[in-house]
Order: C-alpha cells, then structure tokens, then sequence
C-alpha cells in the first residue's frame, strides 16, 4: 500500500492541532489580557485566507508554542506532524538575543513561514488589538512590528 504524499495516516489532524494549541496556551493572555488563544485563531483564519495551506494553518496555531514554553522542542520534533509544518515552527520560533535580521533571514529561507509571519504580523498590528493597549507600549509594538515587515518585505500593505 502506497500513501500519497499528502495525507499521512498517523498525523494529526487541524482539529487536533488547535486543540492541542488551544489546551497549551490555555492560561495565557496577550499584552491587552486578552485570551491568548484569540490571536492563535487569528493567525491561522489569516492564513487560510492568504491562501495558506493545511501545513501552514498547523504551523498558525503552533507558532508561539515553543517560543513562550507552552509546548517544548522534544514535543514539536516528536509530533506527528509534517516535516515542513515543524520547519515552519521553528523558523518563527525567536531564540533568546537574536538580532531581528537573523530571525527576519530564517524565516525567508524557510519553505512557507513568509506567509504565517505576514498574518502573525497582520493581528499583532491591527488597530484595535494596538488601541487595548498604552501608548509607550503601543508605540513601541508598532514600530517593532514596521521594522520586521520591512525586513521580510512586506511593504505597501
């Protein structure tokens, strides 16, 4: 018996990745105390309506799995998920100290994480996400969130 390259029996489904996401995330709020779990959605409905794929709608809902401890890299590698919804994972999971160019060149040079940052990107910035929040930390935020749009190129958006 032959499986096509796409279906793979034992891997997780997208239901079973948001639940897992969801149930790891569970205790966490974002900078305006908001469930965290909101902008997991958000991230991954940006995805599949950018035309993303079921690896990178995974990779949506796993983005800032390992980055904020909720799941480990040993669950990550272990899971039974696609190489690239794991190589997407880790190029958008930050590592301690590096510089912006080094994540912003990771995520270039990784097969489909451009277009999971763009939508991550997209939430973080929206204005009312950005109007919960005070204005040094605001202004801080959207600077941020200008200079990595600059540096994966999404300009004029």
């Amino acid at each position: 018996m032959t499986e096509t390259p796409q279906k793979h029996p034992h891997r997780l489904t997208l239901t079973d990745v948001e639940a897992i996401a969801r149930t790891a995330h569970a205790t966490q709020t974002d900078k305006a105390g908001r469930p965290y779990t909101e902008h997991l959605r958000a991230v991954a409905e940006g995805v599949r309506t950018r035309g993303g794929d079921d690896e990178q709608i995974a990779a949506a809902w796993l983005h800032d799995a390992v980055e904020d401890d909720a799941l480990s890299e040993q669950w990550l590698e272990d899971a039974p998920l696609s190489r690239r919804t794991k190589d997407v994972v880790r190029a958008l999971t930050k590592r301690p100290g590096e510089p912006p160019e080094a994540y912003a060149q990771r995520i270039l040079t990784t097969p489909g994480a451009l277009l999971v940052k763009e939508a991550d990107l997209a939430h973080n910035a929206d204005p009312s996400r950005l109007a919960a929040l005070d204005e040094p930390t605001r202004k801080r935020l959207t600077e941020k969130y200008a200079r990595m749009r600059a540096l994966l190129g999404l300009v004029g958006e």
